[in-house]
């Protein structure tokens, strides 16, 4: 009789802060997985505090689940109010005014959360296999035993005793990148550990229902950005942001071994900037624009990119460059002031802006020579959309008339 293997344990911290732990707690495996594999999500460190000897743990900018072996995983909690946590992954991932994520805000955890978004997928995937899958003309060359298509008169010329005929012709077909994105989705899915129990057989199901009509292909969350749909496909666009959000968080290179659970991190400082530009993206006045992730090249080696620059509707010049900052301290560093004003230089404006999470100790506003750099706060502590519109007040109101 196979015996049920013992659940892990589960050390829980929450994004920046430390947490101590008894020496046998953590054992050497693990501790050797996290300091490999997870530095950059988890700190681990040795100290001797009051002739007592203890791990310290400090998580960093990631939330989210690492199963570190199979018998220690740990949770990192967002510091973000759970709510509000769910509200910047629908702007990030243009899930915002979709009904069927009005329940998912009463979630208590991500992994709820996280369980509840893959089930809706799995569903929607089915949904569409029971219309049938999205299908595009391939061009395909086979040598047939019959013709079909445009045969291949010269190798019949040069090999008249092949009895097969080589043929270019074009077929249709389900195995396409816009179900392989699906299929890759959902294999990732079923190897994290956070699909319950009651979701598990879903995800399965969906799987199953894509295998032989679908490649197993690896897919990446940049192939779900900026696809064209068109009249027969136009579900698959809300189908394609669901599995960004999957793919985008989710870390398959994160393996040990035979042990294959994948581990679901979301990097809090990439969500923010994310979700800072989509918000501003869908509220800011028709008489501006914005450029994301906008590329400037200095040399024929290096380049940067901008998170945003916001420009005038009328005549497109460039009025102000934004930078999310998700980690607040005390004061802003030199490094990201040289840096904005390097930004401002290279697009020709003279407004800078550094965003924050929560007001600074103190703000900053600086002049160098016709640059100004400022500090602004795009609070997550309240409402979002009300901190929205109070940053975006703000903004303008620091915005010189003349600088359109």
């Amino acid at each position: 009789m196979h015996t049920k293997p013992a659940k892990p344990i589960i050390i829980q911290l929450t994004e920046y802060e430390n947490k101590l732990f008894q020496l046998d707690e953590i054992a050497y495996s693990a501790r050797i997985e996290l300091y490999e594999k997870y530095k950059t999500q988890v700190d681990i460190e040795f100290i001797s505090y009051k002739r007592e000897e203890h791990w310290k743990l400090k998580a960093k900018e990631w939330v989210g689940y690492i199963p570190v072996t199979p018998e220690l995983h740990l949770k990192i909690n967002p510091k973000v109010p759970i709510q509000n946590l769910f509200g910047m992954l629908e702007y990030a991932y243009n899930l915002k005014g979709f009904r069927f994520l009005e329940g998912l805000m009463d979630c208590e955890s991500l992994e709820n959360f996280y369980n509840n978004l893959a089930h809706i997928l799995a569903d929607k995937v089915l949904e569409r296999c029971r219309k049938g899958l999205y299908r595009t003309y391939l061009p395909k060359t086979q040598q047939l035993s019959y013709v079909r298509g445009r045969l291949d008169v010269q190798q019949l010329i040069q090999k008249p005793w092949n009895v097969k005929l080589k043929c270019d012709y074009e077929e249709h077909t389900p195995d396409v990148k816009e179900n392989q994105i699906l299929a890759w989705t959902l294999y990732i899915i079923g190897r994290s550990s956070l699909c319950s129990e009651r979701v598990s057989p879903t995800i399965r199901k969906a799987y199953h229902a894509l295998q032989g009509l679908v490649t197993l292909q690896p897919c990446s969350a940049h192939d779900c950005i900026a696809r064209q749909y068109n009249r027969l496909n136009p579900d698959y666009q809300l189908l394609h942001s669901l599995c960004r959000f999957f793919l985008e968080n989710s870390s398959p290179s994160h393996e040990r071994g035979n042990y294959k659970t994948l581990p679901f991190l979301v990097d809090m400082a990439h969500l923010y900037e994310l979700f800072v530009a989509e918000w501003l993206n869908k509220n800011t006045p028709q008489t501006y624009f914005l450029k994301q992730q906008y590329p400037i090249e200095i040399s024929q080696n290096r380049h940067f990119i901008i998170d945003i620059l916001l420009c005038d509707a009328a005549t497109g010049k460039t009025i102000a460059v934004l930078d999310t900052k998700y980690k607040a301290s005390e004061s802003t560093v030199n490094t990201d002031i040289h840096q904005m004003i390097s930004y401002a230089n290279t697009t020709k404006c003279n407004q800078a802006f550094l965003i924050y999470p929560k007001d600074l100790t103190q703000p900053l506003d600086i002049k160098s020579d016709q640059i100004r750099v400022r500090s602004l706060t795009f609070s997550l502590d309240d409402n979002l959309d009300r901190a929205g519109q109070t940053f975006l007040k703000n903004l303008f109101l620091l915005i010189p008339q003349n600088s359109h």
